[in-house]
């Protein structure tokens, strides 16, 4: 680290500075040689087209890894998997304890059982408005709202002074389930003096407010309504309790029973019962008992509102669920929004749907969904609330990061650091804050069982693979460099042409790697790497004249 005061109080991002999702925050405090550390959330993202194979990314924790001797605990804000999902995959690697709030502790608990950890890890469970000290950090929760149940916002007090770490929040009159921003909380420590508030920035280029559950909860009953023959489905994020409440409202209230469908549905109301939500509905109907009601008399709670390929309504739009089919006079409503980045697979569920004569109902067309997150009137409120002298925003890519910035020192905020992933901001006491060093930082592939570094050779040849295809040249040489068998040329993942089928193409292949060891000389044709490197080189060469592609290409040769 670069030089700084003899204690110090340090922020440093890992994850979910210059994206959103992921999200992995440390703090730490103390001398140089000797800073304790704690982590605020631990999250994961999830894979796309660039990263074939693979279903989770996680931050690289190797920073902290190193210094676990000095990392005294890790408190989740919340139980979205962006912030909590990561727990069980790196646990190992960290092993420090853990503090969350009942229905967070609930999911974090049952996935450790999923990995076999729930003996393992010291997971401590703690009430709302909770405040406990770990080594020099004086932590107090509070309460905010948003999309899920039990949101908390930190207070982290330190001999250097308190630091506002919002996680995600926004202003919701009437949240519906669990308590509104507690005000009084946050006023008071605006009082006390914040040095530095680590705020969301997911809406921060939406003016106004995001709006309130009980808005959306009257839309639902209308919109369910409406259809008074058909079936109805709902696709929102499991995690949203209220909304979940809220869809189950609408059914009750137009005569209608509910029917989970989807493993998170059916993890995440378990959760909520478990903290004595979801105490005042109906019992839920299967699948299988669902399936004997009258259309109009059934709602399906799904899962798969952004067009997840194995979500339970994209195997619905398919035709290949093995128990839920809907069909023209059905409706499905998305209550959600569409996260940019799952546009194209969301449409296409979208359209699926439309081809069996499904009626959709989105956002656009109705209000049937708000945002978990604060646009600009509530983010003015929290800084008027918190009156911090320097802002940090996360929580966004770097358009968002560097507009929050912009906005806070309208709002007379003296100071405001914009931070990427791996930047360590030292929070002085005098008000001040600065970038004085950057650490290790990077994404880690959750690829099957194994957890692999996205830069690993692995993954860099995955995409190649995905990009070009394989290429697989097989030849035999005997002892004194004579060419005895081969080339064998096979191919995987490339295309045909029309005017060229793929045995002629690998035809030429063949002929081309045939031409490659013809060139050799007898000494070199009895060097195995030389004759592997020199067909490879000229098969990938000929492939891109004639394909206009480079493919991988692996060289197979028998000495006989």
């Amino acid at each position: 680290m670069a030089e700084a005061s003899t204690d110090s109080l340090y922020f440093l991002p890992l994850g979910g500075s210059d994206e959103i999702g992921m999200n992995l925050n440390l703090y730490g405090y103390g001398p140089e040689e000797s800073t304790k550390w704690i982590i605020v959330d631990c999250g994961v993202t999830f894979g796309d087209l660039s990263t074939p194979g693979v279903d989770l990314i996680m931050p690289d924790p190797r920073f902290i890894e190193e210094r676990r001797d000095d990392l005294l605990g890790m408190v989740l804000t919340h139980a979205h998997e962006d912030h909590m999902g990561a727990v069980a995959h790196l646990w190992r690697r960290l092993r420090c304890p853990i503090w969350a709030t009942p229905f967070t502790a609930w999911l974090v608990r049952d996935r450790l059982r999923e990995y076999g950890l729930q003996d393992e890890v010291e997971l401590h469970e703690i009430a709302l408005d909770s405040r406990f000290e770990l080594g020099p950090f004086d932590i107090q929760l509070v309460t905010l709202t948003h999309s899920i149940p039990e949101p908390n916002g930190l207070a982290i007090r330190t001999p250097a002074g308190l630091v506002l770490h919002t996680g995600d929040w926004k202003i919701d009159p009437d949240p519906l389930i669990g308590e509104t921003t507690d005000v009084s909380a946050l006023t008071a420590m605006g009082e006390e003096g914040v040095l530095a508030m680590v705020c969301d920035s997911t809406n921060v280029f939406s003016s106004g407010e995001s709006g309130s559950e009980a808005g959306v909860r009257e839309e639902l009953i209308k919109v369910v309504g409406e259809n008074r023959t058909g079936k109805v489905a709902i696709a929102a994020f499991a995690s949203n309790v209220a909304r979940l409440q809220s869809a189950i409202h609408a059914a009750e209230a137009n005569g209608r029973r509910v029917c989970l469908v989807g493993r998170s549905m059916h993890r995440m109301t378990a959760a909520a019962k478990s903290v004595g939500l979801l105490h005042d509905v109906q019992d839920f109907v299967g699948e299988e008992e669902a399936g004997f009601f009258p259309p109009e008399k059934i709602l399906y709670l799904c899962t798969g509102s952004q067009g997840e390929p194995r979500a339970a309504l994209s195997r619905i739009a398919e035709g290949n669920h093995r128990n839920v089919t809907l069909g023209s006079g059905d409706t499905v409503i998305f209550s959600s929004r569409v996260i940019p980045g799952n546009d194209l697979g969301i449409f296409q569920l979208q359209n699926r749907l439309a081809e069996r004569g499904v009626e959709i109902v989105t956002e656009k067309s109705r209000p049937v969904h708000v945002s978990g997150h604060p646009c600009r009137d509530e983010l003015a409120q929290m800084y008027q609330w918190a009156q911090p002298k320097v802002a940090i925003p996360v929580h966004g890519e770097r358009r968002h990061l560097i507009e929050h910035a912009a906005f806070a020192r309208e709002l007379q905020v003296p100071h405001a650091v914009t931070v990427r992933n791996g930047d360590l901001v030292e929070i002085r006491a005098d008000g001040g804050a600065s970038i004085v060093d950057e650490a290790p930082s990077g994404r880690l592939h959750v690829d099957g069982n194994f957890i692999t570094d996205a830069d690993a050779d692995s993954m860099r040849e995955r995409r190649k693979l995905a990009y070009a295809g394989q290429v697989t040249v097989a030849l035999a040489v005997n002892r004194k460099g004579d060419l005895v068998a081969g080339p064998d040329v096979r191919a995987m993942g490339v295309a045909e042409d029309a005017l060229l089928s793929l045995d002629e193409f690998l035809d030429a292949l063949a002929d081309e790697a045939e031409r490659a060891f013809d060139r050799l000389s007898v000494r070199s044709r009895k060097d195995a790497e030389m004759v592997e490197e020199e067909v490879r080189r000229a098969v990938r060469r000929d492939a891109n004249r004639i394909w206009g592609k480079k493919p991988w290409v692996e060289v197979m040769l028998l000495e006989v």
